[in-house]
Formats: C-alpha cells, structure tokens, sequence
C-alpha cells in the first residue's frame, strides 16, 4: 500500500443516496462505513473494483480483507486508525486488490470522517478506484524521467572527461571507457576521421567487428560513415533488417555481431566534418527523440575535442620535426675524447621544447660543448631554440672567449623578437691538457664522474639566462677553470633529466648523482640508462644530455698551466705576469731555454699592450707527449695581426716578433673572435 496524503472531501449529509453521476462516469465507486454498528455499504462500482458479486458481500469490511494483501490491509487499517484517532477530517490511499484470477490491482481510496457534537466518529463516506493505469503512467513518466537524467549526467560526464583529453587516443579512450559512452548502451563503437578526402579508421569495435578493406575508405563509397560526411546528418538504423537493406556490401560481413540497430552521426567542427562516430546496438530497436537528441549533443563535444586532439598532434609533429632538424644530425669525431649525446621526448604527450646540444671543434685543437633549454614547449620554443643554437656555434667558432659567447648569445636571444629566455651551460676544453673552461647562464650545474666510478656536483659560477642578462644590461658572465683527467667524464644535461613534479631540484640531482656514480663504464651505456631510467626523473619534461670523457688512451698529460690577466694601465699586473712566468718556467723544468722563455712572454705581453688599447691574457702550459713543450699564448681585443719590421732608427722598436721568430720553435696567430692569440712553443727537457 502506498499513502499518498489525503484530499479534502465535501458529500452532502445524505449522501451516497444520492450519488453524483459524475463519479459513476469515471468508474469510481462510493462506500458508506457506519462505524456504530459496523456496517459498511459498498455500490455496484466498488464491488466491481473489488471483483465481488452483490451476494459475495454481507455488508461487513471483514468481506473486503480476501481482497486485500496483508500487508496493504495492516497498513490501510493503521492509516484509518491514525486519522480516527488524531481528529482527522480525511484521508487517501493507494493499495493493492487481488482479483479472483489472482491478479493485483492498484486501487485509489478517499474517505471523510463524520464526527457528532463532542467529536465522537461516527461514519466513513467516500470513494474507491482502480489506479493501476495511473501509477503505471507515473512510473513510466518517472523512469523516463530518470533515464533522461542518466543520459544527461553521462553526456555532461563525457564532455567534463573530454576536456582533458589531448590526443586523438585520449579522445577514443574516453568514449571506450565503462562511465563514458558505453552507458547509452552501444555494444561497440566505430570512429573515423576524414583525411585527404577518405575516412581512416581509429577504432574499430570489438574483436571480430574489423571488416577487411574499410581500414581507409572513400568518402562516397556506400558506407554509413561515409553517408553521414557527406550529408552531415545523422543516420538512425532502427533494426536489423533495415542496416542491411541500406548496407548490403557491409552488412554480411558484420551480420555475426547480432547487431539490432545503429546510430552513425557526423562529427561537425567548424562547419565542416572532420569525421564520423558509429554506435552498434544489440538487443535494441528505433531510437526515442530524446535519445536522438543527446547523441546529437554528445557528437557535437566529441567534435570539438577531436579537433583539439588532431590540431595539437599535428603541432607537436610539426614541432618534433622542427627540433630534430636543429638538433646536430651527426657529432664529430674529437680527437682525445668520448662523447655521446642523448635527446629524450616527454612521455605524457606533452609538447616538445626546446631543449638542445651541440659539440663544436674550436680552433686551437679544442671543443666547446653545448646544452641548453629555451622556455616553453611549443613550435616556437623550438624555432628559437635552432637560431639559438645556430647562433652560439657561430660565435663559439669565431674564437671567442666562453664569456664573449656567452655574452653576445644573449644579445643575439634579447634582439630576438620573441619573449623568450634560455638557460645554457657552455664548456670549452681543450683535451692535450685536460683545461676546462665552464660559463653558466641560468642552467643546471653539470657532474663529474671520477675514474673510479665516484660523482659530484661540479659548482660552477653563474649569471643570468639567455636573454634577460642581455635585458638587464648584465651581460658579465664569470669564467670557472678545471682541470679533467684522462678518464674522467663531465655530465651536462638539462633540467627534465632531473625535475620530479613537487620535488626540489636538489633531490634530483642527488638522484642523478648517484644513477651516474653506480652506472656501466661505458659511455653509451651510461648514456642509455639516464635517459631511459624511471630512476633519473618521470619523464614529463623534454631532457636533452651530453657525455664528453676525456680519453685515458692518446690523451697528453697536462704538466701544467697559469693564466694571468693584465689590463692596459695596471703596473702591477705586468709585474705579476713576469713573475708568474719566471716561477712557472722554473718549476716546470725549462732549464737553459728558461732565460729565452721569459724574454719571448714578456715582449709579445709588450706588443699586445702597446699595440692595442684593451687589456691581454696571458696563459702558460706544459704540452706532454712524445717530447715536453712550453706553449704561450696572448689574447688581445684587435683584430690587426701583427707584421715584423724592420729595427728603428733607435734600435729599440720593431724587435718584438724578429726575437718571437729567432728564439721560439714555432709560433703564430689565430683569429679569436674580435680579437687574436698570438701562441708560440718551446721544447724543454722531459721529467
């Protein structure tokens, strides 16, 4: 029995002697309950809602409870109770009657209690019919009601999930899942995308439903997807027998799959379909209006995330060729050492950034090694970071110093028009003696691996990324010297080797430290495991790496090396570059050229000097191979190279380059930039 409140009633005294023939026309029945004696008097209507002849009843209600489940009649008699007891003037009801072939039907009641003066209830009148049509109405209207709100909730559900969606898989994921499309009921879906006038497969439904040929077909080929590109109207299948009387090519090949009925509806985005999406029924047949209408809907979500989808892989395949081609297609060969580089992709489908590397033969028998990432991850970041890259090799090649580089790559980056900036670390080293030269300009310290496996932080100073020092006018970028021994390796990488979401940078180059220090010897090896390891970092950020061992075979060993700047005006520099030359040369055993070393060191820091109007650095080395050789070397900040001449008439100058000449083994000029180094060797004894 189901209460549903209680509805005023208002009979008249004498009433049901008197009935309104309305009731009589809507098949309600009346009954009159003299509570006194206990009698309840039931009309030719009520007695055929009950299914009950006039002889079957005697007048009593205990005739009705027969009719009456149990547990309706408990509840309907406690409701009359409750409304007897507590002064109520009505009350209503649904329940349930038992005809005599055993069928339940729903039954309405209303009834209005007659009390006297004190308050005393006397009789019951009121009214009875069947309700069975009417609930039926209700709950269908209510289950209609609940399914248009689940179909409701799971296309909002859909496009919420499709929102994030960022590949054309994420897309075909989400409708495959158990709470997306699937909860409209399809056995299986079909999806197609419009390429170059056909339509590729994406997904394809269930094991078994692939037809052989339709992997790419014509668009006015007689397919349903196609039909419904080229009309850009849904096509509603309502049975079997129609899909096949409309598709008789396709339809014996998929007849096993016991499909009933289809939805095939275009995917429209920006007036124009760039697809088609199949929804495969069994056990259904036609489609209601409102399912027509949210599938209509659902399209048009999956239409515009698709769009998304293929615009952003087409992006990010624009912008992986644009990185692969400004990356170095090969690595030359370096003389005294290893090198191997790596480039990693991001692993979540996220755009490509503009991570690079490059290794850069120097004049002088050096090499300068290149990482570096410009900021953002798009076709732009890429773009900038190849001119970028172009750029700092150029100048590097020219012969500038690390700083120089440095400097006018971050002018270059800053005249750019573009807002982006670059982290770099630039190492130029110089192999028969092992020097090192680092500048770092925003980026990641690198690492040093030892001989023995062991690794470290290699600290090295820095200054501001590419582009903003230029901005902020602070293009000084200071210089750190070190020294790698045969065998030792520097690790240079950049921030996506290490980066940990939530995690401090710290933790992950401790993290990278360690895969460093445990891993292979070999120098591929090594660089495989770092780039292909969960261990280095997730893999959410792009990761460029760059390996460069010093070679423990063929490599010269370093005997030394000083290096002294002295400005234009500074006295006391020259002093101290003299006697930096006279301590070095005897310390490293020069012996009886000793005297001709100073000499030759002290009038090419002269003529640099003299000659030009910045300042000169001056750098002494101990070359070691088949036979020991002192080289110096003086960098100035003119590009004028130097010419021998005749003695003036003084006989003081014109001397300079006529003693370089006499005195020194070999000598010469090379072009650094600006400026110049003007070099020249000694042999001295061996150890």
């Amino acid at each position: 029995m189901v209460d549903r409140g209680a509805s005023a009633l208002a009979f008249p005294d004498d009433w049901p002697l008197d009935p309104d023939p309305i009731l009589a026309l809507n098949r309600m029945g009346t009954f009159d309950w003299d509570l006194v004696t206990g009698l309840m008097h039931i009309d030719a209507q009520a007695r055929e809602i009950f299914d009950l002849t006039e002889e079957e009843y005697d007048g009593r209600p205990l005739s009705l409870a027969d009719r009456v489940p149990p547990a309706d009649g408990h509840r309907l008699d406690g409701m009359v109770s409750r409304a007897l007891k507590n002064g109520s003037e009505n009350y209503g009801a649904y329940f349930r009657v038992r005809r005599r072939d055993g069928t339940l039907r729903w039954t309405h009641t209303q009834g209005c209690i007659r009390r006297d003066d004190a308050g005393v209830p006397r009789r019951i009148i009121g009214i009875v019919r069947d309700a069975t049509q009417e609930l039926s109405d209700t709950e269908a209207r209510l289950e209609t009601d609940a399914q248009r709100r689940r179909h409701t909730s799971v296309v909002q559900a859909t496009a919420a999930a499709l929102a994030h969606a960022r590949t054309v898989q994420d897309v075909i994921d989400v409708l495959s899942d158990a709470q997306g499309i699937s909860r409209f009921g399809p056995a299986s879906l079909v999806v197609g995308l419009v390429e170059s006038g056909r339509i590729r497969l994406v997904a394809d439904g269930p094991q078994g439903a692939y037809v052989e040929g339709t992997a790419i077909t014509r668009i006015e080929e007689p397919y349903p997807m196609g039909d419904v590109v080229r009309t850009m109207a849904p096509r509603f299948i309502e049975s079997s027998d129609d899909f096949a009387e409309s598709y008789p090519i396709l339809w014996p090949h998929i007849a096993h799959l016991e499909i009933t009925a289809a939805a095939y509806l275009p995917l429209i985005a920006q007036a124009r379909p760039i697809g088609a999406i199949g929804l495969l029924y069994t056990g259904k047949t036609g489609f209601t209006p409102e399912e027509r209408t949210l599938l209509v809907a659902l399209c048009s979500s999956i239409a515009q995330s698709l769009q998304r989808a293929m615009l952003f892989e087409q992006e990010k395949d624009l912008a992986q060729g644009l990185q692969q081609a400004m990356l170095p297609r090969t690595i030359p060969d370096v003389p005294g050492a290893d090198i191997a580089v790596r480039y990693r992709s991001a692993r979540e489908g996220r755009d490509v950034g503009g991570d690079w590397y490059d290794v850069i033969p120097l004049p002088g028998g050096k090499v300068g090694a290149v990482i570096g990432d410009v900021q953002g991850h798009d076709t732009h970041a890429a773009a900038v970071m190849g001119q970028l890259r172009i750029v700092l090799k150029a100048y590097a090649a020219e012969g500038h110093n690390p700083a120089t580089v440095m400097a006018r790559a971050s002018t270059f980056l800053h005249e750019l028009d573009t807002d982006r900036f670059a982290t770099c670390l630039y190492a130029e080293a110089e192999l028969s003696t092992g020097v090192v030269q680092f500048v770092r300009a925003g980026h990641i310290d690198p690492l040093l691996r030892g001989t023995d496996g062991g690794c470290r932080r290699l600290p090295v100073d820095g200054a501001m990324p590419l582009g903003l020092s230029a901005e902020f006018g602070r293009l000084e970028y200071p210089v750190t010297t070190v020294e790698l021994d045969p065998g030792q390796t520097l690790v240079m990488c950049t921030d996506g080797l290490v980066e940990e979401p939530g995690a401090d940078l710290d933790d992950g180059l401790q993290r990278l430290t360690s895969l460093v220090g445990s891993g292979p010897a070999d120098l591929t090896e090594l660089a495989d495991l770092l780039c292909g390891s969960d261990e280095a970092a997730s893999g959410l950020d792009d990761a460029a790496l760059l390996l460069l061992r010093r070679r423990l075979t063929d490599a010269p060993q370093s005997g030394g090396r000083l290096q002294q700047h002295v400005g234009p005006t500074d006295p006391e520099a020259l002093t101290e570059a003299r006697h930096m030359i006279r301590a070095a040369v005897r310390a490293w055993g020069a012996g009886e050229s000793a005297d001709e070393i100073e000499l030759v060191a002290d009038e090419l820091i002269t003529n640099a000097l003299i000659h030009t109007e910045g300042a000169a650095i001056v750098t002494l080395r101990v070359l070691a191979g088949a036979e020991r050789r002192l080289r110096i070397e003086v960098e100035d900040t003119s590009s004028a190279l130097p010419r021998r001449r005749e003695a003036g008439e003084s006989g003081v100058s014109g001397r300079g380059l006529l003693l370089v000449d006499q005195l020194a083994e070999v000598w010469g000029v090379e072009s650094r930039g600006s400026g110049k180094c003007v070099w020249c060797e000694f042999t001295i004894p061996a150890r």
